[in-house]
């Protein structure tokens, strides 16, 4: 079996825009994104997602709520990704400028501009799932995402708890 890639997108908006990276696709074709990225191995998904968020667009993000999770199986590369998406709060005062070589640019864009966008110029069709479901008014509390570092640490907490 295929690996399934672990990532992780934000939505941040300001007014009515909502920020995306420019940056370049594994085919050559520039593209847009939520600030997202894969996660990296001991690292828990919330760490993810203000990580990326930060090397992207140089903003220091608050994680608020989990708008989803998007397993797209196979996607148009022919790889599976499990994606988790977030919303959350960047500080009004700080301005998007990306930290990651591999960033083209930050951009601005109105829910119009990117609804205008071609599909080849989006990274995935997953920027317009997780935009809708943010839209709609979807959003699941952090608490629902566990992560765990010690498998036997965890079983004994678990075995504690369920004695009780």
């Amino acid at each position: 079996m295929d690996a399934i890639h672990v990532t992780v997108a934000a939505i941040i908006k300001r007014k009515e825009h909502y920020l995306l990276v420019k940056e370049k696709a594994s085919s050559g074709d520039i593209v847009f994104n939520q600030p997202a990225g894969h996660v990296e191995l001991k690292e828990s998904i919330e760490d993810a997602v203000i990580r990326e968020v930060y090397e992207e667009t140089g903003l220091d993000f608050t994680p608020t709520s989990l708008i989803g999770t998007y397993l797209l199986s196979p996607a148009t590369n022919g790889k599976t990704y499990l994606r988790f998406c977030f919303v959350g709060e960047v500080p009004e005062d700080q301005v998007a400028s990306p930290n990651d070589p591999e960033i083209l640019d930050n951009q601005w864009f109105t829910l119009e501009e990117i609804t205008a966008l071609p599909i080849k110029k989006l990274r995935s069709a997953l920027v317009l799932q997780c935009l809708d479901d943010y839209i709609q008014g979807k959003r699941l509390p952090l608490e629902t995402l566990k992560f765990y570092s010690d498998e036997h640490q965890l079983a004994n907490r678990c075995y504690r708890s369920l004695e009780n």
